[in-house]
């Protein structure tokens, strides 16, 4: 039974709303005065309290805000005669819960409620029984899916009820769960049989990396907007979605479109990719001087300015341009200072922090602690955008009139099924794809390119092939593989085959006047 505090100094006239709402099967404690509901929500386990604003002795007002120091998280109703603007302002900086306005009606008592007591519950139900009744629809989404635009819809269905169902206590979780390995298993048979032919027949492939700058940028600054690229590494969609309303503030989106990241889908090569307009492998022979081996010790990406100036000057365009690469928030401080000063038609930042944060909870156990799920991982991101300097900077792009093309060059996935694989001493680090001689692998869910120039990729050898991990396996070698398998999973990686990996965000944002 849930109980109901309602104080007002005329709380005889309110017997029929007491004997309608017990009837309900609600408890009411009613109340004289301020401090008679004071008392009462000291004494009971109360879950709303129903209050007056003009009683004498202490005000609603004066109620309220002491009721909201010693209970924060009590929903407090202001009832009132009054329609003063002062007064309603006042009663919404003390966080009320709702406003009425006398005389009030039984069914707008029992709407408040619903809203403020049960919502959590209501939710709970319609999300649960919503999902049942599309459960159907997406596994038949699934095994019906052909094309790249078919499995970008599963996986914006797939991530909406992801987002919806870690907000409630939900059985359906682990079904989720299921139909999401069953979409990653059918995503990695179409990417075997169809990989190849994107480089075979470019013209009828889906946007993939190195289309960004020409089908997403140029047609924008040849129409005389100003824009600001900016590339979140490691950025899947759902982190999109997460952090979408908090943008809504300054920003609309004009589109927002899933695209394809190449393999590996490793920062190496996507963001090379994007940024050059060009394939690695391209990228090697076209510009030497700015390719970095998988097995160099320096950065993989210290050449990112200088590959958007070959992209420019291929397409004998003369943009001009600035290139930042945020790391920390001083440096992205440090951007915000300069934006008023700046005049260049095209901007471009790549901000890393979404990487560190799965790097660092592969590293940390701390960070282990903190993103141990799915919707702690997303808690962080949200968190992270809301409270650190970047979301400083989209307001002044807005401010300054930027468009911007928000974008990433991968994603990530939690991976759990290690796989063994035996290679040599030059073979790359990364847990989700390897590149290298003589790969030796029994799983039947790798897939293995034994040809990568026809993809595009370089080969360290003439003998080199590559091998990605699908769904959400991940490589390990023999030697130690029970403590390096307990030890990565459960952690984000990136580089292989999977939806959350290579079906990204592409979004248009306009800032709103």
């Amino acid at each position: 039974m849930n109980t109901i505090v309602w104080a007002d100094d005329e709380i005889d006239l309110l017997k029929p709303y007491i004997i309608y709402l017990s009837g309900k099967g609600y408890e009411i404690l009613p109340a004289m005065s301020g401090q008679d509901a004071i008392d009462l929500c000291k004494q009971n386990t109360v879950d709303i309290v129903f209050l007056d604003e003009q009683m004498p002795g202490l005000s609603g007002i004066e109620t309220l805000q002491i009721l909201k120091d010693a209970h924060p998280e009590l929903p407090v109703v202001m009832i009132t005669k009054s329609e003063e603007e002062h007064i309603m302002e006042q009663a919404i900086g003390q966080k009320i819960a709702d406003y009425l306005i006398k005389p009030v009606n039984p069914s707008q008592i029992l709407l408040c409620l619903k809203k403020h007591v049960h919502s959590k519950q209501i939710v709970e139900e319609h999300t649960n029984a919503n999902y049942r009744q599309e459960f159907s629809d997406i596994t038949y989404m699934i095994d019906t899916a052909r094309t790249f635009d078919e499995f970008a819809a599963i996986e914006k269905t797939l991530t909406r009820w992801e987002l919806d169902l870690q907000d409630v206590s939900s059985p359906m979780a682990e079904l989720l769960s299921m139909q999401r390995k069953q979409a990653n298993a059918a995503f990695a048979k179409f990417i075997r049989q169809n990989y190849e032919q994107w480089f075979a027949h470019p013209d009828s492939r889906p946007m993939i990396s190195t289309d960004i700058f020409r089908k997403a940028v140029f047609p924008l600054l040849d129409a005389g907007k100003k824009v600001f690229v900016i590339v979140i590494d490691n950025f899947r969609y759902s982190q999109w979605k997460i952090i979408q309303p908090v943008l809504a503030e300054f920003f609309s989106v004009h589109s927002e479109q899933l695209y394809s990241a190449i393999l590996p889908t490793a920062t190496q090569y996507a963001r090379n990719a994007i940024f050059s307009g060009l394939m690695p492998l391209q990228i090697q022979q076209q510009f030497p001087e700015y390719w970095v081996e998988e097995g160099d010790e320096e950065s993989k990406n210290k050449f990112e300015k200088e590959l958007i100036g070959t992209l420019i000057h291929r397409f004998r365009r003369h943009d001009e341009y600035t290139y930042f690469k945020i790391n920390e928030s001083d440096f992205c401080e440090k951007v915000i200072r300069q934006l008023k000063s700046l005049h260049t038609p095209l901007n471009i930042a790549v901000v890393n922090f979404i990487d560190m944060l799965s790097h660092s909870r592969t590293d940390s156990k701390m960070m282990r602690e903190l993103a141990h799920d799915e919707a702690a991982y997303h808690s962080l991101t949200l968190s992270w955008f809301k409270h650190s300097p970047i979301i400083e900077l989209f307001r002044q792009i807005a401010a300054q009139g930027y468009e911007i093309v928000l974008t990433t060059d991968h994603g990530t996935i939690r991976v759990a099924e290690p796989i063994q694989i035996i290679a040599d001493k030059t073979t790359n680090t990364n847990l989700r794809y390897k590149v290298g001689k003589s790969l030796s692998f029994q799983s039947r869910n790798v897939f293995e390119l034994t040809k990568p120039d026809k993809v595009g990729l370089p080969a360290p050898n003439l003998s080199s092939t590559y091998a990605f991990c699908t769904g959400n396996d991940f490589f390990g070698y023999p030697n130690n593989f029970n403590y390096y398998a307990q030890y990565y999973r459960d952690t984000f990686q990136h580089g292989g085959i999977s939806m959350e990996e290579m079906i990204i965000p592409l979004v248009h944002l306009q800032p709103k006047s």
